[in-house]
C-alpha cells in the first residue's frame, strides 16, 4: 500500500518532485528514491500511469466520459498568483489533458440491456448515455444507440489507495484477481462458464448452444473487470532495455509475463503464421523447400551482418524493400522479412534501419519463448506502477487527484525553487520532472507533436483459428496508400487477463495521417465483420466485432527540449508513449534524466540481499548478493507464464 498523503500531511521539502505518473516519470522516481533522494509523486489523475495507463471495462467507459467533458472546463482565476513574491515568477501549468482527440465508440453486440445490470464486483452504479461521436448515420452503421436510447454502464470507482501490482500467479485463467488500476479486485466466475447439470438432457444443451455462444453488451459490463484494456500498446523485447532493467532492479517481482506466441502476416487478404525460429521454418507447409534455404541464409547473414560490410554496404543509400529484393528472396520471403520480421517502414526504411530491426528480433528468439516477445499480465499499464512500488519501497510519498497549479521560478538564478498545489501549499524542491501533457500552450507554443492512431476491438474468436484459443499474436498489416503508415495489430486472449472468456480483446497502432477512426477503419473491415443477428446464425470467416473504439493520442516523443518556452535548466520534461513496439525510448529517456539529476550514481540497482546487510559493525556474511543473481539460460521447455528469472534459452 502506497503510503498516499493529504496535503497538510506532505513535507515542504523533497529532493525531486515528479508530476505524473507514466512509465518515464514512474522510472526516474524509482531510480531516485533508490539512490536515496526524498522523492515526492504526484498526479491530477485518479489512476497510475497517464497515457500508459490500463482500464476495466466501465474504466474505459469513465475515461471516455471525461475526455468528453474535458471541453467545458472554465479555467478559473488563479487564486495562487497571491503567493508568487516580487523576485519570483510562475509558470502556470495545464488543467486540461489535450493529448487525447477525436474519441470514437461503436457498439455492434447485441444491447438487450437489462435494469440492474451492472459490473462484477462494482461499488456504485451510474447510468450514463453512451453515443458515437458520429451523428445518426454513424449510429445506424454501427448499430449505435440513438440519442434517445440509453446504455446502463458502471463509472469508475473513487481509487482511495490504489496500490502497484504485486507478483501474481496464474493458476486459473477463469478465477482470477483482477486488478483495476493497480488495485487488487476479486472476479465473479463468467456467467458463460461451461458446464451443464447431468440431469439435463443432451437435445436441449445443444439447442441453447447458439445462445451460449452469444456474446451481448450486458454481459460484456457484467464481466466488465475481467477486462484490462491498454492506452497504449506496446510488447516487450525479451532482450530489450525494459527487460534488462527489471531484472537488475529486481523490478520484474511486481510483475508476471506471457510469450507472444505467434507472428502472423497479412497478404493477398489472407492472414498466415510467418515462421520465426530454425525449427519453425523447417517445419512451414507455407515454403518450399528452396526458400527454407534462402530465408535461413539470409537470416543467418543479418545476425552478423557488420561482419560483411561487401554484402550491404553499396546498398546503404537504399531502402530496405529494394535491398530485399536484390537478395534473392522470393515475393513471400520478402514480405515475411519486411513486414513480420524487421516491421519496418517499406518506403522509409534504410538498409541498416532494416539490418539492424531483423538482427534485433533474431537476437530475441528463444529467451522466453518461440517469439522475441513478451506480453505483461493484465496490461501495460502494470509497468509504470511496478517502479511506482519500488519508489514507495525506498520512501517516495504518492498523490493521486493532486493537481499542480505552478511551477516557481527565481528570477535572480532562473532556477525552479517550488511548487504550488491545488491546496495552495508551496514544496521546495531542487529538481522537478513533469510530463508533456501538464504542460500549458504558452509553454508549448513552439512544440510540433505527431500523433498516434489507435483502435481498441474487442471480438469473438481470433484473426487466425488454431488447435489452441489461448494464442497471443502481432500481426502487421502494410500500408496500401502513400503517406500512410503500416498498421500494427495485437491480438490478446483471455489467459493474458485482459479480456473476459470467449472474447479477444485487439489493439490496432499506427502514425496518424488523419483521424484514427479514418487511418484504422480500413483495416478493421479487413479482418473482421459487424456482429449482426444474422450472421450469428450463420457461420462466417471473419472474427465479429463486438465493440470498437478510435482514438488519437499525442506523440511527444523525441521532442527537443528547447522547443519548451523558458524552462529553468532544473526542469525536465518526460514525453507520452511514442508509436513504437516496444519500450527502449521510455527507458534511454528515463536513465539520460537520472544521470542529469544524479550523476555518476547506479540507475536503478538492484536492492541489497538482507543476508548482506552489515548491522552494528558486524563483518560481511558470505553469500551472493542479489545483483550476482543474474538470470542464466538454460534449455528448459517455455513455461506459458513467462518469470523473467528464470529465462529459457531456445536454440534459434
Amino acid at each position: 500500500m502506497f503510503p498516499v498523503k493529504m496535503a497538510d500531511d506532505l513535507p515542504s521539502e523533497f529532493d525531486v518532485i515528479v508530476i505524473g505518473t507514466g512509465l518515464p516519470e514512474s522510472i526516474i522516481a524509482a531510480a531516485c528514491s533508490r539512490s536515496g533522494q526524498r522523492v515526492l509523486h504526484v498526479d491530477s489523475r485518479s489512476y497510475y500511469g497517464g497515457n500508459w495507463a490500463s482500464f476495466s471495462f466501465s474504466g474505459l467507459l469513465s475515461w471516455i466520459m471525461e475526455y468528453q467533458e474535458n471541453s467545458d472546463i472554465v479555467n478559473e482565476s488563479p487564486a495562487w498568483q497571491e503567493q508568487i513574491l516580487l523576485n519570483e515568477e510562475a509558470i502556470a501549468l495545464s488543467k486540461l489533458d489535450k493529448t487525447i482527440q477525436h474519441v470514437e465508440v461503436f457498439c455492434y453486440a447485441s444491447q438487450d440491456m437489462h435494469e440492474g445490470v451492472e459490473e462484477a464486483g462494482a461499488l456504485q452504479k451510474n447510468h450514463s448515455p453512451m453515443t458515437s461521436a458520429n451523428s445518426t448515420e454513424a449510429a445506424n452503421s454501427a448499430c449505435l444507440p440513438t440519442e434517445d436510447e440509453s446504455l446502463s454502464t458502471v463509472s469508475g470507482e473513487v481509487l482511495t489507495e490504489q496500490t502497484p501490482g504485486s507478483a501474481l500467479e496464474v493458476n486459473d485463467v477463469e478465477v482470477t484477481r483482477v486488478k483495476e488500476s493497480g488495485r487488487d479486485k476479486t472476479c465473479m466466475l463468467s456467467t458463460s462458464k461451461e458446464g451443464t447439470s447431468e440431469n439435463v438432457p443432451i437435445e436441449e444443451d445443444i439447442a441453447k448452444q447458439p445462445k451460449k455462444n452469444r456474446i451481448t453488451y450486458s454481459q460484456i459490463v457484467k464481466e466488465g473487470r475481467k477486462f484490462n484494456i491498454d492506452l497504449v500498446s506496446k510488447l516487450l523485447y525479451s532482450r530489450g532495455l525494459l527487460i534488462d532493467l527489471l531484472i537488475k532492479s529486481n523490478v520484474s517481482h511486481y510483475a508476471e509475463f506471457k510469450n507472444i506466441t505467434r507472428i502472423l502476416a497479412f497478404r493477398e487478404g489472407r492472414v498466415e503464421q510467418v515462421p520465426c525460429s530454425r525449427a519453425d521454418v523447417f517445419n512451414s507447409k507455407q515454403l518450399t523447400m528452396v526458400e527454407k534455404r534462402m530465408l535461413m541464409k539470409f537470416l543467418t547473414f543479418c545476425m552478423e551482418y557488420e561482419k560483411h560490410p561487401d554484402e550491404y554496404k553499396a546498398y546503404e543509400e537504399i531502402t530496405f524493400s529494394e535491398y530485399l529484393k536484390t537478395q534473392k528472396l522470393t515475393p513471400n520471403l520478402q514480405h515475411f522479412v519486411l513486414h513480420s520480421i524487421a516491421m519496418t517502414s517499406k518506403t522509409t526504411s534504410s538498409t541498416i534501419d532494416g539490418l539492424k530491426a531483423t538482427r534485433k528480433f533474431l537476437h530475441c528468439l528463444g529467451r522466453y519463448g518461440n517469439t522475441p516477445f513478451l506480453f505483461p499480465l493484465y496490461g501495460q499499464g502494470e509497468l509504470p506502477q511496478c517502479f511506482c512500488r519500488m519508489c514507495a519501497v525506498f520512501g517516495g510519498i504518492y498523490c493521486l487527484r493532486h493537481s499542480v497549479q505552478c511551477l516557481v521560478v527565481d528570477k535572480e538564478s532562473r532556477k525552479c525553487k517550488a511548487i504550488i498545489d491545488q491546496f495552495g501549499q508551496r514544496i521546495i524542491s531542487k529538481h522537478f520532472l513533469v510530463e508533456d501533457s501538464y504542460f500549458s500552450e504558452n509553454t508549448c507554443s513552439h512544440v510540433q507533436y505527431r500523433q498516434i492512431s489507435r483502435a481498441v476491438l474487442i471480438t469473438d474468436r481470433s484473426v487466425l483459428q488454431a488447435d489452441s484459443d489461448q494464442q497471443i499474436s502481432i500481426l502487421t498489416v502494410p500500408a496500401e496508400e502513400p503517406g500512410t503508415s503500416a498498421v500494427r495489430v495485437i491480438e490478446l486472449c483471455s489467459s493474458t487477463m485482459t479480456c473476459m472468456k470467449g472474447t479477444y480483446l485487439v489493439h490496432l497502432t499506427c502514425t496518424s495521417s488523419k483521424t484514427a477512426r479514418e487511418d484504422l477503419e480500413p483495416v478493421v473491415q479487413k479482418l473482421f465483420i459487424p456482429y449482426t443477428e444474422m450472421e450469428m446464425e450463420n457461420e462466417v470467416e471473419k472474427p465479429r466485432l463486438l465493440w470498437a473504439l478510435y482514438f488519437n493520442m499525442r506523440d511527444s516523443s523525441d521532442i527537443n527540449r528547447n522547443s519548451y518556452n523558458d524552462l529553468p535548466s532544473n526542469v525536465y520534461v518526460c514525453s507520452g508513449p511514442d508509436c513504437g513496439l516496444g519500450n527502449d525510448n521510455a527507458v534511454k529517456q528515463a536513465e539520460t534524466l537520472f544521470q542529469q539529476i544524479c550523476p555518476n550514481e547506479d540507475f536503478c540497482p538492484p536492492p541489497p540481499n538482507p543476508e548482506d546487510i552489515v548491522l552494528d559493525g558486524d563483518s560481511l556474511q558470505p553469500g551472493t548478493s542479489e545483483s550476482s543473481v543474474v538470470p542464466e539460460a538454460n534449455s528448459e521447455t517455455p513455461k506459458e507464464s513467462a518469470n523473467l528469472w528464470k529465462p529459457e534459452e531456445h536454440s534459434e
